[in-house]
């Protein structure tokens, strides 16, 4: 009895040793698996987050350069300007991101292979479905800054950038004025100037102003200077003629010695009405609603077009923000195909190649397809369906080359 009691004990016992050490190496296991994850994903992350910034610059200084005209041509100082240009890096970083992110997971999970670091994650009990798993995952949270980008962040600066070209006046008149051209960058305003001296002084001009829809006003002068007084801008004109001509074309000329032009009351030729695109994704919203609705009390929306024109541009907007960053989890899943295959694969160099191709041929399809939307229901549903069919799919694939491996 004593001794069946013993023998029952030791049972017992290695039982509870061996459920402990179950326990532990499972949590070890889990420890480690954390550990290696960690350093993938921060790796991508450094990779993304250093890339990104990069590109984002060596573009953002491309258009700084290319809007630089908003001070040449368009007379806006610089303020105007530095301020808008900063403005437009929200959009620009948006805008690479999934070729970035793709770019981040494509070259990270390459890094590791080539460098054997991939077989750690095998050699720990790790199977590719799970670091799949892992990488989707970690796509949602790239998903869901693009989607606070283009939803909120994106059209607001852009919005912000916009406001600035509004309440502005024309600051660099000096500069706008060329010799033996005529400058018709103001907005009912044309000037043309025979020469112009290192003091500022402009010899033989003619003004055109058709500001008063009733009468257009012809100047002309022997000689001008732009002058600055009371934070008013004022042309002073000396010996010349004042030119009326009315609708029913009577004409009227007074001669003058010293006269004075305002120009504070002439705006630039920019274009300054908010764009679709700068417009908040709630306004879009309310918009579409009222429009799909028929719903007059609501068509009044300030600095937007609310009309039935429009419809097309807004649906294709809010699709762009909402349902475009669908594309990621999609294009990281395309860079998840590099673990099915060794580099000792002697088809991997061309395996590889034909995977980037594809990631590029998906995110140019991405951009592509939105054009086609917002004419029909139709069109819509299918711009949200390809996305989830070709992860289904990919799926699918990816599930059948495993199977075959087994």
């Amino acid at each position: 009895m004593l001794c069946s009691t013993f023998v029952l004990i030791d049972i017992l016992y290695k039982c509870i040793s061996f459920k402990l050490h179950a326990i532990y190496v499972k949590k070890h296991q889990i420890s480690m698996e954390k550990i290696i994850f960690k350093s993938f994903l921060k790796e991508i992350s450094f990779f993304f987050i250093l890339s990104s910034i990069s590109i984002a610059l060596i573009v953002w200084i491309i258009q700084a350069v290319n809007y630089l005209d908003f001070v040449s041509e368009d007379g806006h100082n610089f303020k105007v300007y530095s301020l808008y240009t900063i403005l437009i890096l929200p959009k620009i970083f948006s805008r690479i991101l999934p070729f970035m992110f793709f770019i981040s997971i494509f070259y990270t999970i390459l890094k590791y292979e080539e460098k054997n670091q991939l077989l750690i994650f095998w050699s720990n009990g790790i199977d590719k479905k799970k670091f799949l798993n892992i990488v989707l995952k970690f796509s949602l949270i790239f998903f869901l800054i693009q989607i606070f980008l283009t939803t909120i962040v994106v059209p607001e600066t852009q919005n912000k950038a916009r406001s600035y070209i509004r309440n502005s006046n024309i600051d660099f008149f000096p500069a706008l004025i060329k010799p033996k051209k005529f400058i018709d960058t103001v907005k009912d305003l044309t000037i043309f100037a025979d020469s112009k001296n290192d003091d500022g002084t402009i010899r033989n001009i003619i003004l055109k102003d058709s500001s008063n829809k009733n009468t257009s006003q012809i100047i002309i002068a022997k000689s001008g200077k732009i002058v600055q007084l009371n934070n008013n801008k004022l042309l002073i004109l000396n010996k010349g003629k004042i030119i009326n001509i009315s609708e029913k074309d009577r004409t009227t000329i007074f001669d003058f010695t010293n006269t004075e032009f305002d120009l504070n009351k002439y705006s630039t030729k920019t274009t300054t009405f908010p764009k679709v695109q700068e417009q908040s994704t709630h306004k879009l919203f309310q918009c579409a609603q009222s429009l799909l609705n028929e719903n007059i009390k609501f068509l009044y929306f300030k600095n937007m077009n609310c009309t039935k024109n429009y419809l097309k541009n807004i649906k294709q907007e809010l699709l762009k923000r909402i349902f475009l960053p669908l594309y990621l989890p999609l294009i990281a899943f395309i860079a998840c195909f590099l673990i099915l295959k060794s580099k000792d694969n002697h088809e991997y160099t061309i395996f590889k190649f034909k995977l980037f191709i594809i990631g590029i041929i998906f995110l140019i399809i991405s951009e592509i397809s939105i054009r086609y939307t917002g004419f029909n229901n139709k069109n819509n549903l299918i711009f949200i369906l390809v996305p989830i069919i070709l992860f289904l799919t990919l799926r699918q694939i990816f599930n059948n080359q495993l199977n075959f491996k087994k």
